[in-house]
Parts: C-alpha cells; structure tokens; sequence
C-alpha cells in the first residue's frame, strides 16, 4: 500500500475497539481542562433529528442526546445496560425479553422517563412506519407491555438471539411521549432526550452544539461539558479547518488523499495525529427491480462481472479501503467471497455471454445515481470510475446523476432511482445486520426485495442461535442467494480514521463496536 512515515495509532479488532496496538504515548488519559467545547467535524449530517424517521447518519448525533436501553460502554464488544439496569430473555425460547429500568431517570425538560415512555417510543416507531425507518428492524417484535413504572416486557413472535442489538441500536432511542407526538415525526429541533447531552442549538447541515445534561443517569462517565459538531460538505475544507486550529477532531469523510497526506513524512510536524481503525462499513450498489433495465438479473449479473473492485479501491480511495466481495465484511463470522468466487477477475466476454443468452443484445442504458455530500469527497470519482469500467466494456451506457444526502434519501425511498449507491454503517457488529436490513417487503433501502427462502427459513434459523458462531452455515446460504440474484453488489469495505489536534485524547477510545463516536470520551490533555 503506502509507507507510513510517521507514527500511527492503531485501533485493534472491531470488538475491541478501544486497545491500541500501537502509539507515541500521546493519547494518555489526563484529568479534562475546561478549555471551551471539544469541536468536531465530519461530513455525516443527520436527515432527521426523530429517531423514528432515522435508519441512517442521524444515529452518530442519536448516540450522545438521546438514551437507549442498552448500549456499548467503552471496549464492550455485546450490549450493557444504560437506561435499563438489567435486562434479559426470561424464556428458553428467546421471545420474551425483559428490562428493568434505572430508577429516577428523567428526560433533559424534567419529564420522568418511566416504562410507559419507553412502550410508547417503541409503539411510536410502528405507527409511523417510515418508509426505509428503524420499523424494519423491528419485524420480530409482537408488542411490548410496562406493567408498573419501571418494568418493560417486549414479546417476540419469533425467538430473535439478536434483539439485544437491536434494543442498543440509537434507533431505539427513548422520546418523551409529551414532546413527541404518537402518530407524526417531530418538527423543529427542540429535542428533549435523556443522553449524556441535550441539543443546545441546532443549525440544519452546518452545526449541532451539544451541552452536557444535568438530568443524565446511565453508564458514559463525560470527560467534557460540551461539544460542538460541525457538518462540512467535503474532506479538503474540514482538514483545513483542522490545522487552522478552527475544529480540533474529524470524523467520518476524510477523503483517501487527506488520510494519505496525514500519514505522510510531510505532514509529521503537524500538530495534528491519526487514529486508524479497523472498519465494517461497506459500500455497494442497489438495483430497482421496478426499473425495466435494472430489473433483469443478467444485466445485474453482466455488470457484477465487469465491475473492477480493487481499481477502485486504488485509483479512487489510494488502498484506504479494501475490494469487498461480500456483504459481510471481514472480520465478522460468516463471512465469504461469493462475488469473487463466483465471477473471479473481471471479464467483459463472460458479461457479453451472460447479455447475449439473455436475448440482450444493445448496450444497455442506465441511470446511476449517488448522493453528493454522505460518504465522503470520493463518491464521485467512484460513480465515474464505474461508468469508465461499463461503458469501456461496450455493453453500458450510464449516465450519472447526485443529490445532497437529504433529497437522495427520499428519492430512494419513492423508488426513482434505477441503480443507486449507498454505505452502510452497521447497527451491530454482526453478518445479521448486513443481510436482514435489505432484503424483504420493508427494508432500510426503501427497494422491496422479496428474498422468502432469506427471511422465511435462514434467519429466523440463526435468530434462534444465541451463540453466533454456529450460525454460519445459514449466512453462507444467505449470501450465496444474494450473490446468485446481483440484486445488491458489494463495492469495497472501509477503515476507519480519526484526525485530531495533538492536545485532544480519546479518540483511540470513543468508537463503539457499531463504530458511532462516543462523544463523551473526547477530552483536552493537561500534561504531557
């Protein structure tokens, strides 16, 4: 790849998030200094402050002002309670599961948040049923009882292993049912939750300014009183904002040349130091079945072998990420290598054999579309590297076409897109969550792909396992039919960094397994 000529600090496995592997010694734990917020930049901007419309980026500002039940403490790898003081299966089967609550707990406006706000959140999230929202994770839940004030019971209509996960999911946030209404998302942004901090102001994709809430009971010790996140549109303006000393942190969106230029001999005077960590987000293509090109598994399957993963991987993103062949990525049991397995390197006469058996026998013409401003400054030389590989192939026509994330997000969900770019940051670090959000009637696509064999017998199979690596077999079966069908093509698998000033700690420590940032963890250094 590329010579690192500076150090480094390394984050190890996604399940031990928090151990460094390697380091100069300056990201010690020191006692916090009061030196104003902690600012942070990134280009991932939430499309809904209500966490009932979100199943997406909106989840990184979820984490840290409003509360779930269970979450990941610092270096936990399975979910802890944080608004529940204990939590379980009460059953042998895995389809009763119950939490009791901290007592005292309290929404930032003073509302006691008791059983029944947490029914009534869940409840919530139903009713509304956004298209391409938290609902579709939730397709294991029958109803949830709050017999007294600090008791809730959720009754699955299947065992689920997973719904612990779910329940950690921000997602699953807890809203005050007098602030939030039963049967409508919430406007504006006078957010009241129960997180490690309120929403002091909010200014929609240019800034969210975060306070610490006095009212927060739960396991986040805060090294910091408050944070400001500031949202940029691209890498270049947010690393120059760091080293004019205007944010002190970046996360999400750094674009492989800025990574690669901090990780450079030219950049080792800087004031400035580079997290890596290990990454299960991915990258792929979905295809529209109601489009009438896009609908035909032979031009799915032509294109799956054309598409040129690793000339992707080099020319756009300089080898800061990694060809994935699968839609689970390394590092999780169950992963495989369908793709490559099956279509091996690519190969524009074995894509014009699988067109001409099918009767095609034109170039096929199709719309490719991505969003402009969500993952990062690359997208685009990523979206014309691939109309560069199709069309060279002389079987494609593509025409490109972006939007910004929020319009993107309803475009998808109306259906208008014939093939479409998407990432996905995982809700939990397991092959589950990167199989079941896309396929069946309701997904977090917003594209109905009736998968029955996936969602009839594999899941449900595997949901009944709670020890996860004897589920294997039912995700290789799973991944296979994804392979078979191209309904979805994997594209690459990312790693994840954090650039920071030289003077701010924590970093190495405020990702969690499902890599959302933990914004308490980030703090000032007093000593060095």
């Amino acid at each position: 790849m590329f010579k690192r000529n500076r150090c480094l600090w390394q984050v190890a496995a996604i399940a031990s998030i928090s151990s460094l592997l390697a380091g100069c010694g300056v990201l010690s734990s020191d006692t916090p200094e009061d030196e104003g917020p902690i600012v942070l930049g990134t280009t991932s901007a939430p499309s809904t402050l209500d966490p009932a419309a979100s199943w997406d980026s909106s989840w990184e500002l979820f984490r840290n002002i409003y509360q779930t039940l269970l979450s990941y403490p610092t270096g936990a790898s399975e979910p802890q309670p944080d608004a529940a003081e204990q939590c379980g299966f009460s059953d042998s089967s895995n389809q009763v599961y119950r939490c009791e609550l901290r007592e005292g707990l309290k929404f930032s406006n003073g509302d006691a948040l008791d059983a029944q706000a947490v029914k009534y959140s869940f409840d919530r999230i139903r009713k509304i049923n956004v298209n391409g929202g938290p609902a579709g994770l939730l397709g294991s839940l029958e109803r949830v009882q709050a017999p007294n004030d600090r008791e809730v019971i959720f009754h699955l209509n299947k065992p689920d292993a997973t719904f612990p996960f779910v329940l950690a999911t921000p997602a699953m946030s807890i809203v005050s049912p007098k602030a939030y209404p039963q049967d409508s998302l919430h406007k504006g942004s006078d957010v009241v939750g129960s997180g490690p901090y309120t929403l002091d102001s909010y200014a929609d994709g240019k800034e969210a300014v975060l306070v610490r809430n006095n009212s927060y009971t739960g396991y986040a010790e805060r090294r910091n009183d408050a944070v400001t996140v500031r949202y940029f549109q691209d890498s270049g303006a947010m690393v120059k904002a760091l080293r004019d000393k205007e944010i002190d942190v970046t996360y999400r969106g750094l674009a492989a040349g800025d990574v690669v230029d901090l990780q450079s001999k030219s950049s080792k005077d800087e004031e400035i130091q580079l997290v890596e960590g290990t990454g299960t987000d991915i990258n792929y293509l979905v295809f529209n079945p109601k489009d009438s090109w896009a609908n035909k598994k032979a031009v799915r399957q032509a294109i799956a072998q054309v598409v040129d993963r690793a000339a992707i991987a080099h020319k756009v993103y300089k080898d800061t990420v990694d060809p994935l062949y699968s839609m689970v990525p390394k590092g999780l049991t169950g992963h495989t290598t369908g793709f490559f397995d099956d279509y091996g390197d690519p190969d524009v006469a074995k894509a014009r054999k699988i067109l001409t058996e099918a009767g095609i026998n034109q170039r096929v013409p199709l719309t490719f579309w991505y969003t402009s401003d969500r993952y990062g400054s690359e997208t685009a030389g990523e979206f014309k590297e691939l109309k560069r590989q199709l069309e060279a192939s002389g079987l494609f026509s593509i025409s490109l076409k972006s939007r910004p994330w929020k319009t993107y997000v309803e475009g998808y969900q109306k259906g208008e897109y014939p093939v479409f770019g998407r990432g996905w940051f995982p809700d939990f670090p397991d092959a589950e969550n990167f199989i079941a959000p896309f396929v069946g009637d309701q997904n977090a696509l917003g594209t109905p792909y009736s998968a029955p064999e996936i969602t009839g017998d594999l899941l449900p199979r595997s949901r009944r396992e709670s020890d996860r690596a004897n589920v294997v077999k039912e995700f290789e079966e799973a991944q296979q039919i994804l392979v078979e069908d191209a309904r979805l093509l994997p594209l690459w698998q990312g790693r994840q960094y954090v650039a920071s000033s030289r003077d701010v700690s924590g970093a190495e420590r405020a990702l969690d397994p499902s890599t959302i940032m933990m914004l308490w963890e980030l703090h000032r250094k007093t000593a060095w």
